[in-house]
C-alpha cells in the first residue's frame, strides 16, 4: 500500500508578511504587497515596482553570525523551513543537545529527515556584487564567499545544517516551476520509504537591477502602473500587461501519516497527488494549445486518485502575461472538461506577485490554508476579464468565496516548458 503524505507545518516570508497569520490575512483581504523598489535605484529600468519582503529578522531563525554567511534567498529558505518545523510541533531540530543527550527526544532519525528547495535563480545579487568587485579591483578582491552564497544549493543545504537533517537535500531549478516540483520530489522521498519527513518548499530573492532589466528586455514585466503598484498585477485582465516580480519563501512541513498521526501531530492536510510534464515548445512561451498543462493536472489527478469534479479550488499560475492567462485558461478547460465552468480559481500573483521559484511553493500553501479555513482567495484586480482571449472562467475577481474545499490543486508554468501540478486534500 502507498504510504500516504501530511502536511504538518507551514511556513512563509513573503511580500504580505513573515509569519503564515498574516501572510493568510492579507491574502483573505485582498492586500497587494507590490510597491515602489527600494532594493535599488530603478530610475534606469522600465519596471519601477516589486514585491518585496519588508521587516525580515533572520536572527529569529538563526544566528546572526550563520546568516552573514548566507545570500538573501538561503536566509528566506531557512526561515520559512524554521516556521513549517516549528509549527509541526518539532522543536528546534534534530541536532542532539551539548554532551550527546537528546537522541531519544527526536521525533525521527535525523537520516530519515530531508529537505527540498526551489531555487529559480539563487543568488543573483552575490554574483552581481562579486562581478562589480572583480571590475573594479581585480579578482583578488572578490568576497572568498562569492561561491557559498551564490548557488543554489545553499538553500537546502543550510537548512539542513539549521536544522540537524542528515538526509537528502537537493534543490529543484525548473524557473517558476520549482517549487511545485520540489514539493513533488519530496513527495516521492517519503512515499518510496527512502525519507519519513522532508521539508519542502521554494525561495527566491532576485529583485535586481540586473533581474528586472532582463525581464524587462522580455517585454514581460508590467510597466503600465509604476505610479500605482497595487494595481499592477492583473491575473485574466483585458488590461493587463505583465507580471511583477516577488521575493520570499515558503516551506511545507511533509511527514508520513501514519508516524505523524502515531506521535500527535496535528495535519493540516493530505498532500495527495503530483504530476509534471513538459511542452518541448519554446523557450519562453508555453504551449498555446495548452496540452502539456493539462496533461500535466491530469496526471496530478490520477495520482490523487481524484476526478476532476474531485477538485473545489484550483490555484493558477495566472502571471498576468498576455500569453500564460488564455493558455492557462484553455489548460484548465482541457483538464477539467465540464467541471472547469464550475470550479473555483484564482490567481494570488496579484497581492505576491510572482516569486518565481518561491511562487509554487507559497501557492501550494494557499491552497492548504484554503482547505483547512474554507476560503478561497480572490484574484484582484480583475476589472474586466479577457473574454476576446478566451478568460472566461470563475476567476473570484476582487473578493474571496467562503466554501466548503474537500480538494484543491495549484499548477505552475515554468520557461522552457515546465509544468508542475500538485493536489492537497482533506485529511480522511
Amino acid at each position: 500500500m502507498e504510504r500516504r503524505v501530511a502536511v504538518t507545518g507551514l511556513g512563509v516570508i513573503s511580500p504580505l508578511g513573515n509569519d503564515v497569520g498574516s501572510f493568510w490575512d492579507s491574502i483573505k483581504s485582498g492586500k497587494s504587497g507590490v510597491g515602489p523598489i527600494t532594493r535599488f535605484d530603478a530610475s534606469r529600468t522600465d519596471a519601477k515596482i516589486a514585491a518585496e519582503v519588508k521587516g525580515f529578522d533572520p536572527g529569529l531563525y538563526m544566528d546572526r553570525k550563520e546568516s552573514r554567511k548566507m545570500a538573501p534567498f538561503a536566509q528566506f529558505a531557512v526561515a520559512a523551513a524554521v516556521q513549517a518545523w516549528r509549527d509541526a510541533g518539532l522543536g528546534e531540530g534534530l541536532k542532539p543537545a551539548e554532551g550527546g543527550e537528546g537522541a531519544a527526544a527526536r521525533p525521527y532519525p535525523p537520516e530519515r529527515v530531508g529537505t527540498v528547495m526551489g531555487i529559480g535563480i539563487g543568488g543573483i545579487d552575490v554574483v552581481l556584487d562579486s562581478h562589480q568587485k572583480l571590475i573594479e579591483s581585480g579578482p583578488g578582491r572578490m568576497p572568498p564567499m562569492t561561491v557559498p552564497l551564490m548557488i543554489s544549493n545553499e538553500g537546502p543545504a543550510n537548512i539542513s545544517m539549521r536544522l540537524g537533517l542528515l538526509g537528502p537535500a537537493f534543490t529543484a531549478v525548473t524557473a517558476c516551476s520549482s517549487g511545485t516540483d520540489a514539493l513533488g520530489q519530496a513527495l516521492d522521498l517519503i512515499r518510496s520509504g527512502r525519507c519519513d519527513a522532508v521539508v519542502a518548499g521554494g525561495a527566491e530573492a532576485a529583485i535586481t537591477e540586473f533581474a528586472v532589466g532582463a525581464f524587462c528586455r522580455l517585454q514581460a514585466l508590467s510597466t503600465a502602473h509604476n505610479d500605482s503598484p497595487e494595481l499592477a498585477s492583473r491575473p485574466f485582465d483585458k488590461a493587463r500587461d505583465g507580471f511583477v516580480m516577488g521575493e520570499g519563501a515558503a516551506a511545507l512541513m511533509l511527514e508520513d501519516w501514519d508516524k505523524a498521526v502515531a506521535r500527535g501531530a496535528r495535519i493540516y492536510a493530505e498532500f495527495a497527488g503530483y504530476g509534471t510534464s513538459s511542452d518541448a515548445y519554446h523557450l519562453t512561451a508555453p504551449d498555446p494549445t495548452g496540452e502539456g498543462g493539462a496533461r500535466a493536472i491530469a496526471l496530478a489527478l490520477a495520482d490523487a486518485g481524484l476526478e476532476p469534479g474531485d477538485i473545489d479550488y484550483y490555484n493558477a499560475h495566472g502571471t498576468s502575461t498576455q500569453i500564460n492567462d488564455p493558455t492557462e485558461t484553455l489548460m484548465i478547460k482541457k483538464a477539467f472538461g465540464e467541471s472547469a465552468k464550475s470550479l473555483a480559481i484564482s490567481s494570488t500573483k496579484g497581492m505576491t506577485g510572482h516569486m518565481l521559484g518561491a511562487a509554487g511553493a507559497i501557492e501550494a500553501l494557499v491552497c492548504v490554508k484554503a482547505i483547512v479555513e474554507g476560503f478561497a482567495p480572490p484574484t484582484i484586480n480583475l476589472d474586466e476579464p479577457d473574454l476576446e482571449a478566451g478568460c472566461d472562467l470563475d476567476y473570484l475577481p476582487k473578493v474571496g468565496r467562503a466554501m466548503r474545499i474537500g480538494a484543491a490543486a495549484s499548477a505552475s508554468l515554468g520557461f522552457g516548458g515546465h509544468n508542475g501540478v500538485v493536489v492537497f486534500r482533506k485529511g480522511l
